[in-house]
């Protein structure tokens, strides 16, 4: 980076030499750093316009607060690019959410500033809650900041955090970072000054001398509360948080850089539970970015002249169609054949591809905000209403609502259909995004049928087949695009738990479930191998798998999922209770968090690409564990 472009930002290698800055520098430090996150971001791609809109925000906290003494707890992690560049990472940036780079969230284990790891919303008041308490009981003085925002404040976990932090008394600040006007538009000079007087110290200290004199006369107490709440209600629409106990400054302009840094300092003086509302513009300093955030949310390269062509970082020149595009056109022509077809996604419109379904079926579609467990039990009461709910979501995501898909969809026999995107490896957006464990934690739940297609049409044809079921179903698909398969128009329910041989060979079989089988059938052709598309992980297709271990020798199975407990385990239970005494090979995902890369990448460092596949069907044979098929092996 050269010195011109950027004279301030070259300068500040760390908060503390940010804080040595004069105030009058900062407004120009803001300026640097947003033109640097879009020179830095526009080369690598990555997350952009939540980054562009806390600018300001990022600049006053960490002027203001002793960090990382004091903790920034940041929600919605992909906000965080701005705090990665004034936190010893400006260098690194061009790296970001590739092999080996910096991670796309707030990570611990990468900076000393990132207080707390996420990946996921919503979290952010609860952590905070969980160090004031903790410094509290090791008396050690630090203030500690929730930053919450982009939807974050419309799941459930937000508000029950916030209902202990009023209980509890702990001394934190919420700052909400509303980004889309959700809460109130009501932002401007009156409201600014109101923020500034009512959080500074000569209102604070009148305010808590009157409780102390007040709270002798219990009846005069009340009615100055209440009297309080009413006048703030009519200037500041704060009246939900401060019925939670949280004492409620804002909304105030987010991009009003002096502003904030004199009101943060007020804040920081102030004690017990507090939120502060700023109101910022995602995308806020390119203008693309402000008209179209949601295309600009994340991005591949682009040139910050021309702006980007397509729609976002999905956006590849090879022809095809995704599994989630195949699920966008299966839902929409599902719906117009059965009109109790109900689609539901917790606020991932875009990313399941339901937006064509909104438009069509705008009263049958609903997004419940960043809300993962309603989205479920919302689907559950409507299937009890003759309706046929599909509940679109990430596998990543349906972790969250994993008791009321047991408790209100399984233990119901409910006819919910789940399609879930983004199984097995995910790739730059790392471990917190990834859909390792769905195929372990879905297949130990009685009732569900548990279909993973392995390609595009198996895909269709699965949705159609569990929309079918008279109780609840998952298909689930990988991210990105499957193999090219024809994907026939017609939709035909396929038999439930019956697997197919895609290839017949000798001595070694592969029994592969979803996406892997691909890469099976290459893997194949230089073991002279069979290969079976297991389509079911839920029912087993047992008579399959067994009449697979009469003919060959050697068993390998293939999931893009964890090992450990997986549709390997599967199989493994079933020619266990059979007494089969084949040789067995499980390969999948390993046993820990897998860093972030691209798919290819990751699914190459697992063994689950084709060499891989091959080296590890070798050594087993090598071993002499087994004996050698009749094919040669290559490499």
């Amino acid at each position: 980076m050269t010195a011109e472009p950027y004279p301030l930002l070259q300068r500040i290698d760390t908060p503390q030499a940010l804080r040595e800055l004069p105030e009058r520098e900062l407004p120009q430090l803001t300026k640097e750093l947003r033109d640097y996150l879009l020179h830095s971001v526009s080369r690598s791609g990555g997350h952009f316009a939540a980054g562009l809109g806390v600018v300001e925000l990022t600049v006053a906290l960490h002027y203001v607060f002793d960090t990382p003494h004091d903790r920034l707890v940041w929600d919605v992690g992909h906000q965080c690019y701005p705090h990665k560049i004034l936190t010893a990472r400006r260098e690194a940036l061009h790296s970001i959410r590739q092999q080996g780079g910096l991670a796309p969230f707030p990570r611990r284990e990468e900076s000393e500033y990132d207080a707390f790891g996420v990946g996921h919303s919503s979290t952010s008041i609860g952590a905070a809650l969980g160090m004031a308490l903790a410094s509290a009981k090791g008396h050690t003085p630090r203030k500690t900041v929730a930053i919450i925002g982009d939807g974050a404040m419309t799941a459930g976990m937000a508000y029950e955090a916030l209902n202990h932090l009023g209980d509890v008394r702990a001394d934190v600040l919420v700052i909400l970072n509303d980004n889309e006007m959700s809460i109130s538009p009501n932002v401007g000079a009156m409201s600014n000054y109101l923020t500034r007087l009512l959080s500074g110290k000569i209102y604070s200290t009148v305010r808590e001398g009157g409780k102390r004199l007040l709270k002798q006369m219990p009846p005069m107490w009340e009615l100055a509360r209440r009297t309080e709440e009413h006048v703030k209600g009519m200037i500041a629409p704060g009246t939900l948080f401060e019925e939670f106990g949280v004492n409620y400054f804002g909304p105030v302009d987010g991009h009003d850089l002096m502003d904030l840094v004199q009101i943060l300092r007020n804040l920081r003086q102030h004690t017990g539970p507090r939120l502060l509302h700023i109101v910022t513009r995602k995308g806020k300093g390119y203008a693309p970015a402000e008209a179209n955030p949601v295309k600009y949310h994340a991005v591949t390269r682009f040139d910050p002249e021309k702006g980007m062509s397509g729609g976002g970082e999905t956006r590849k020149t090879h022809t095809g169609k995704t599994y989630t595009e195949v699920f966008g056109e299966w839902i929409c022509d599902m719906a117009s054949r059965d009109d109790r077809l109900m689609g539901i996604t917790p606020a991932m419109r875009e990313g399941s591809g339901l937006v064509a379904f909104s438009q069509r079926f705008p009263s049958r579609y609903f997004d419940v905000g960043i809300a993962e467990q309603h989205a479920v039990t919302l689907a559950a009461g409507m299937a009890c209403e003759g309706m046929k709910p599909v509940v679109a979501i990430y596998s990543t995501f349906l972790q969250r609502a994993y008791d009321q898909l047991i408790h209100d969809v399984a233990l119901q026999g409910l006819p919910v259909l789940f399609a879930i995107d983004r199984a097995g490896v995910v790739g730059p957006d790392g471990p917190t995004h990834a859909g390792a464990f769905d195929l372990s934690y879905l297949r130990c739940v009685p009732r569900l049928v548990v279909m993973a297609p392995g390609d595009e049409n198996e895909c269709r044809q699965m949705l159609y087949t569990g929309f079918l079921q008279q109780g609840p179903a998952c298909v689930r698909y990988p991210r990105g695009r499957g193999p090219g398969a024809a994907i026939e128009t017609e939709l035909q329910a396929l038999e439930v738990g019956k697997a197919r041989r895609l290839r017949q060979g000798r001595g070694v079989a592969f029994l592969a479930f979803g996406s892997p089988v691909q890469e099976a059938l290459k893997a194949a052709q230089g073991l002279g191998a069979s290969v079976y598309d297991m389509r079911f992980v839920k029912p087993l297709d047992e008579h399959t798998v067994l009449d697979a271990a009469r003919r060959h020798t050697v068993l390998v199975t293939l999931e893009d999922n964890v090992v450990h407990g997986g549709a390997g385990s599967a199989v493994n239970e079933c020619l266990a209770r059979a007494g089969a005494d084949n040789t067995v090979l499980n390969l999948g995902l390993p046993d820990r968090f897998q860093d972030h890369g691209t798919r290819e990448q990751l699914l190459a460092e697992a063994g689950l690409d084709a060499k891989g596949i091959l080296a590890q069907v070798e050594r087993l044979i090598l071993s002499g564990d087994c004996e050698r098929p009749g094919a040669q092996v290559v490499s």
